[in-house]
């Protein structure tokens, strides 16, 4: 009874799992459209596409040292709420400025959400391996969602307005908070450390500032504001950190880096994320502004992307019972860079095959590092220290996603401004303007402009598979973590209170 109960607990704590992932890729699909309806500027764009995931990632440590304080059932349970009600916000904006800043709520919201429903699973699921399948199915909830978010959104959009998009999250909310309270436990940390306010403002501050600096690069003809906001975040993160290390009970506790595998599994959370949000960014503009597809049709093209890691996922346990963990990871990760090299023979007619084929195989190939990773992390790290360990996680996956969007964006925006000639500073600009030109002069201006994109869309490829590759050696020459299971997990009927 006890196993049934945690089972449904576990596919209560999808929901919230499945709507943060389709809310990161399915504004994607949406965002041609509602930047041309709320006339939203290519910066304006950047933060309305990335300023959630941002959010979520400078938040989450500190979300999870407040559920340990309040309680991660009831944190989760505010964070559904108000992730319900943002979600109305932002499918009724009028403005970019609107859209932003509740979209940036949302990933305040949305950081409650992601520590709560890990830390959770730790709670529900006392052996070891059944809490392995249980991170496992979490995991691939995550991509699947991923998956799931533009098909939906194309839809969608096939039929109503962009703000539909949103709207998706209410009811599956609405289901959580009914369901939550009967069958999730409730846990508090009575170690749990005091909440540092200075620590929690010196992160945003530092994350936003670089964030700030990056996007600004790409449309600032004079770089000084854009250096000046980098070198503000890299001096307020100096701060940060020298702050952790003199607390006794730090919001990030830097102290964990010093555990080799630890820190290779979490560098190869970042990177990775990094390099699938770039390819996922250029691949979704490439089907539907070169190739011409429908949202609805991109949506269905790019679906083996999300699907591709789920697989991977869900494989992830069965492989690392006929190898070692660590050599399943770094084997997946050279698969993902032959993915990405795919990628950079695209072109012509014949490019759809070898872009689905590409993605397919570049998703794949991360699924044991994020089905692993997180057993790798936790495992690595004392009992004590394994909730703050599953946080750093849930940090590096969010941060390496939206660090893809703006650094891999910067990248694929210069190749394609240098291509044009300084003429056209996006694809999407330059299908607009070639509407208000002569036939003969739009056609030209689209061809080139799609030729540049395509160009971008072939170093960012390269980029990618350097990454994946890199991060399969450093996987390789780390020593494996010694898995420690807790002497003593709260009993889950005694903490359903």
């Amino acid at each position: 009874m006890r196993v049934n109960r945690a089972w449904l607990g576990l596919g209560v704590l999808m929901l919230p799992t499945l709507l943060v992932a389709m809310d990161m890729t399915a504004l994607l699909l949406a965002l041609p459209r509602l930047s041309a309806d709320l006339g939203a500027t290519n910066v304006q764009q950047l933060w309305i596409s990335d300023g959630y995931g941002f959010m979520v990632a400078g938040l989450v440590i500190t979300m999870g040292t407040l559920g340990d304080r309040i309680g991660r059932r009831r944190l989760l349970m505010i964070g559904g709420a108000a992730f319900a009600v943002l979600s109305v916000v932002a499918a009724f904006a009028v403005s970019p400025l609107m859209l932003i800043v509740a979209r940036a709520l949302l990933g305040v919201a949305g950081a409650t959400l992601a520590p709560s429903t890990l830390a959770l699973i730790t709670n529900m699921f006392r052996d070891e391996r059944q809490r392995g399948q249980a991170i496992a199915i979490w995991a691939t909830c995550q991509f699947t969602g991923g998956a799931l978010g533009p098909v939906l959104a194309g839809s969608l959009l096939q039929h109503f307005w962009w703000g539909s998009v949103f709207l998706v999250a209410v009811p599956a909310m609405a289901l959580l908070l009914l369901a939550g309270p009967f069958l999730l436990p409730e846990f508090r940390s009575d170690q749990a450390g005091r909440l540092d306010l200075a620590s929690v403002g010196l992160s945003l501050v530092a994350v936003l500032s670089m964030v700030y600096g990056i996007k600004q690069l790409t449309v600032e003809s004079m770089p000084v504001v854009p250096a000046v906001a980098l070198v503000v975040g890299a001096a307020i993160g100096s701060l940060f950190v020298r702050r952790q290390l003199r607390l006794r009970t730090p919001l990030l506790d830097l102290r964990l880096f010093r555990n080799r595998p630890f820190t290779a599994v979490l560098i190869g959370l970042v990177f990775a994320g990094i390099a699938m949000a770039g390819t996922g960014l250029l691949v979704t503009q490439y089907l539907q502004s070169v190739l011409g597809f429908s949202p609805v049709a991109s949506a269905v093209l790019f679906a083996p992307m999300g699907l591709g890691v789920a697989v991977g996922t869900m494989a992830a346990p069965a492989l690392a019972r006929r190898m070692k963990q660590t050599t399943a990871i770094a084997g997946g990760l050279a698969g993902s860079a032959l993915g990405s090299l795919l990628l950079v023979g695209v072109d012509g007619a014949g490019a759809l095959p070898l872009v689905m084929i590409g993605i397919a195989v570049l998703a794949l190939g991360t699924g044991p590092l994020f089905a692993l990773g997180t057993g790798l992390v936790v495992g690595s790290v004392p009992p004590e220290r394994a909730g703050s360990a599953a946080s750093m996680s849930e940090t590096g996956n969010y941060f390496g996603g939206s660090l893809g969007f703006a650094l891999l964006g910067v990248v694929a925006a210069v190749v394609y401004r240098s291509r044009m000639d300084g003429t056209s500073d996006s694809l999407a600009g330059a299908v607009a303007a070639s509407r208000h030109l002569p036939a003969g002069q739009g056609a030209e201006l689209l061809h080139t402009a799609r030729e540049a994109f395509t160009a971008s869309l072939h170093v960012t490829a390269v980029v990618a598979a350097v990454i994946f590759a890199g991060l399969a050696v450093l996987v390789l020459t780390m020593r494996p973590a010694t898995r420690t299971i807790p002497a003593a997990l709260p009993d889950y009927e005694a903490t359903r209170s």
